[in-house]
């Protein structure tokens, strides 16, 4: 048995194809086969159902190769700490993040840690927040940018920022006037349209809803921010915005107002989470470190807020003199 061999088979239990996970591998259909069938045969037992349209792992095949993602993923920490040995800023982070932030915290964050450690190779993965966490337990990435809170006894988090969230109405909506004076309970009775299930965005603000008496808008669920921002220029209805999804370079929507909270306004708490077992915990903290940087106004709600149209000045009549 060797290294090798338990990554094919990992392979063959994420795709269910011998094609697909040989490809994966970057070997041929035969030589993974092959090497499976030795596997077997090394171990004594049947791990593959071979079915004419798929591949299925018998209950030992999905056992082992479960045991074999620990092993793999215990090599690949081995491998790290021989890098961060050598030189701890080098080498290569795989970093997870969810879409409905990626998009707009990198384009302020990927400069300071470029700035910060020249020679790190940073891989990032886009993902929802369940998935990010599956390949975090499997060793598959170092770490994750998450919302808090997590249930997850096996990570370590380092709280990074709070983002303030804004209303997004159209500009002929009734709360279009709240401007700096929308409390929660202005909600109350509204519907609001959210993100499908799967996106932490959409746990967050039916969150809201609920602490609001808001509801959700039926039959109607995005895929994206930026369908809901569309929707809601549309006037179909309106939703919650995070700050940073609507700060250059994210360019403007015609008929979209966006409405500060008064006082301390709903948001979604973010952080770093990775292993706590993992070989890189010294660093990632550092890196950790470097995304605490951004810079404030990037998380201020008031500049992106709609400003109200100044009032109109009436002229006055002037008596004629005779």
């Amino acid at each position: 048995m060797n290294l090798r061999d338990l990554q094919y088979l990992v392979a063959l239990a994420e795709h269910r194809h011998f094609g697909r996970a040989a490809e994966a591998c970057f070997v041929s259909q035969p030589t993974l086969s092959t090497q499976i069938k030795k596997l077997e045969e090394e171990l004594g037992v049947p791990l593959v159902e071979r079915t004419p349209r798929k591949v299925l792992l018998t209950e030992v095949g999905r056992d082992i190769a479960i045991r074999a993602r620990d092993v793999l993923g215990g090599v690949e920490q081995i491998r790290a700490v021989a890098r961060r040995t050598l030189d701890p800023e080098s080498g290569t982070v795989r970093l997870g993040i969810f879409p409905t932030l990626g998009p707009y915290l990198l384009p302020h964050a990927l400069p300071l840690v470029r700035a910060a450690f020249p020679k790190l190779e940073l891989l990032l993965v886009e993902e929802k927040t369940e998935a990010l966490l599956r390949l975090l337990r499997e060793g598959r990435l170092d770490a994750g940018i998450l919302a808090l809170p997590l249930h997850e006894d096996s990570m370590h988090s380092e709280f990074l920022f709070e983002e303030p969230f804004l209303l997004a109405v159209s500009d002929v909506h009734p709360l279009a006037h709240k401007q700096g004076l929308l409390k929660l309970r202005d909600l109350s009775n509204q519907n609001l349209l959210l993100l499908e299930d799967g996106h932490c965005l959409r746990d967050q603000a039916l969150e809201v809803c609920h602490l609001s008496g808001a509801g959700e808008h039926g039959g109607f669920r995005a895929t994206s921010l930026e369908t809901l921002r569309q929707m809601v220029a549309a006037n179909v209805g309106i939703t919650l915005l995070p700050v940073m999804a609507v700060k250059p370079p994210v360019a403007p929507v015609d008929g979209l107002h966006l409405i500060e909270f008064k006082g301390h306004p709903p948001s979604r708490r973010i952080a770093m989470v990775w292993r706590k077992s993992s070989a890189m915990d010294e660093f990632l903290k550092r890196l950790a470190g470097v995304l605490r940087q951004l810079p404030p106004e990037l998380l201020d709600a008031h500049p992106a807020a709609t400003p109200m149209p100044a009032a109109k000045s009436i002229p006055t009549k002037h008596a004629r003199v005779h």
